[in-house]
């Protein structure tokens, strides 16, 4: 399986710079309307391979732990959109996404559930193919999710994890601490476009974004912490 690299993103920028365009004036038109009543957690970078991954690996179904005010709920379900397939299932405790998800993103793609995900273990699909977290930042959720969920779906599945690098290392006795020592437990490479961890990721991404004439901001912030894997045993 293929390793998420500065190369085979540059090659999907390429691939779906038209639809990537469209989304990201969407994604900044929507926020720039909704003002403080939508507070953005995904930085552009991360969010935009966000939508170039689910654009290339086409999953069918989709779990999402963590929604807060949407926005990475969108993001998602633009890309299932443009596929012309696929399923979202989100989970969280509060319900703030509900008012802020337009209906023609919703459509008959997006399952959301209210409540902690680790009342509702049930409720993943088993054949889920793409997971996406970004929720409770503490090690014991952490725990909780590489311990239970991880085994609950296939293996191999992309799989990313907000909050983890806002320095150069995760912060001790946090979420990101005790992913980066699950991963290395289990040899598992994984890929950061963080300004702190990866800077010159960052910059070759930046430089690849300004070459195709996408270098206005959607929203202004580039800490990017998030980290991109394929699920492992």
């Amino acid at each position: 399986m293929d390793v998420v690299s500065v190369d085979s993103l540059s090659k999907l920028y390429q691939k779906y710079e038209n639809d990537l365009r469209a989304v990201r004036d969407s994604q900044r038109a929507f926020l720039e309307q909704r003002g403080k009543s939508m507070k953005a957690q995904l930085d552009d970078l991360e969010a935009e391979i966000t939508y170039l991954l689910l654009r290339d690996h086409r999953p069918e179904r989709v779990v999402e732990i963590g929604t807060f005010y949407g926005w990475s709920t969108m993001w998602i379900l633009s890309a299932l959109r443009d596929n012309g397939t696929g399923h979202l299932y989100s989970f969280d405790i509060v319900d703030k996404v509900v008012r802020n998800v337009p209906a023609e993103l919703s459509a008959d793609r997006w399952t959301f559930t209210m409540g902690d995900v680790r009342e509702h273990l049930g409720k993943i699909p088993d054949d889920t193919d793409y997971l996406f977290i970004d929720a409770d930042h503490g090690a014991r959720f952490a725990r909780w999710y590489t311990e239970n969920l991880f085994p609950a779906v296939p293996a191999g599945i992309p799989t990313s994890v907000h909050d983890v690098y806002h320095g150069r290392r995760p912060k001790p006795l946090s979420e990101g601490s005790v992913v980066i020592k699950w991963l290395a437990e289990h040899h598992v490479p994984y890929f950061t476009p963080s300004l702190a961890k990866a800077p010159e990721v960052m910059e070759q991404l930046t430089e690849v974004k300004r070459d195709l004439g996408l270098a206005e901001p959607v929203r202004n912030s580039t800490d990017n912490p998030m980290i991109f894997f394929h699920l492992s045993r």
